[in-house]
């Protein structure tokens, strides 16, 4: 399962937010640096709004979300490169998420002591950049050491290798992220060999308060985040994890009533999901019948062949056909026989490259 990893400063609000997305109270939460010394856990459902229509439709109880696995990893501080605080747990922590979600505070409480005693959202972005980048830096260092060696002898590969690292150290030299840095599809797929922590996608969470929440396009600490993310073509979500967290106490129905009062459409938490499995790159094909409605996650551009190893190995091997409809299509027939006789219900092989919503009914033989 793919994991999304909550970093930042200490006391900036992750295991706040960690509790709201996991919807769950067993993380320690504690007005102190490193009370979060070991990650935590919690795997989160994709929120998809077509599972319950689909479930009714196929006349099944039974629905089972795509779902991300989010971790709450310690704080980080000056130094974290160098091991200092819980650096070297930090970054082993971190090495082992797919993206990195950036939560930067940016609201002010006295009761909440903030490491550096003021908000200063660019400024802590900075903080994790330098981190980051320098903990980047000593593994290209020691990568770029063995491969000369090689590449002195003339061996073409090494050569090759070499010319990235060349293009990398430059860059983390300075602290940007390696992930700024134009690569070809070759030379990526080099670089991702070194698990650069600056190489994986990123997600800003600018954390408020519930009064910025309301006008948040007034506060200069939230648009000093997404000038940020924009730079970096990266995506900003604007939370207020408290109010996140008060919100698990009450029934669906009262939390969309409390956040309209607000002027918000939509929960923090719902975005930030959605956000975190657009920036890993995944879609959701969908499964629907007497036993469940299903949610599968897929890399984007994935084949039909490969879609159908995500249910299981012996499908994908004894692929025949996959008989596909898409949602909308589904919904507006209004049954699969329905969709069939008006000829909406397709057979595609197993290059066939997946849709977002697409239902899948794979033909198979072992």
């Amino acid at each position: 399962m793919l994991r999304a990893g909550f970093v930042g400063l200490p006391n900036v609000g992750k295991t706040t937010l960690f509790n709201a997305v996991t919807a769950q109270s067993s993380a320690l939460i504690a007005n102190y640096a490193f009370s979060t010394s070991k990650p935590n856990v919690g795997v989160v459902a994709v929120p998809d709004e077509r599972l319950a229509p689909l479930a009714r439709l196929v006349k099944t109880e039974v629905i089972v979300p795509a779902s991300v696995e989010f971790v709450d990893i310690a704080g980080l501080v000056r130094g974290s490169s160098q091991g200092e605080g819980m650096g070297n747990q930090f970054l082993h922590a971190i090495r082992e998420t797919d993206t990195i979600i950036s939560v930067v505070r940016c609201f002010e409480n006295e009761a909440v002591a903030h490491v550096d005693d003021s908000i200063n959202p660019r400024r802590d972005i900075e903080t994790i950049q330098i981190e980051l980048a320098l903990a980047d830096l000593a593994t290209v260092e020691r990568r770029r050491e063995r491969v000369q060696k090689t590449a002195k002898s003339g061996d073409k590969a090494a050569r090759v290798e070499l010319a990235v690292l060349d293009k990398l150290q430059p860059a983390l030299e300075e602290f940007k992220a390696a992930r700024s840095v134009t690569l070809s599809d070759d030379e990526r797929q080099i670089a991702r060999n070194y698990f650069l922590l600056t190489m994986k996608p990123t997600i800003y969470a600018a954390n408020v308060n519930e009064a910025m929440l309301t006008n948040p396009e007034s506060h200069q600490q939230i648009e000093a985040v997404r000038e940020v993310a924009a730079d970096e073509m990266s995506e900003c979500v604007v939370i207020c994890a408290q109010l996140e967290a008060d919100l698990v106490d009450l029934s669906l129905a009262e939390r969309i009533e409390y956040l309209e009062s607000l002027g918000v459409k939509s929960s923090g938490v719902d975005q930030l999901i959605k956000s975190a499995y657009r920036v890993l790159g995944l879609m959701s094909f969908l499964t629907a019948g007497e036993k469940e409605a299903r949610a599968w996650t897929i890399p984007q551009n994935s084949r039909a062949q490969d879609a159908a190893g995500a249910i299981h190995s012996d499908i994908a091997r004894g692929f025949i056909r996959a008989e596909i409809v898409s949602y909308d299509d589904l919904m507006r027939a209004g049954s699969y026989p329905a969709a069939r006789d008006q000829g909406l219900l397709r057979l595609e092989g197993k290059d066939y490259i997946m849709q977002e919503g697409d239902i899948v009914n794979f033909r198979f033989n072992v």
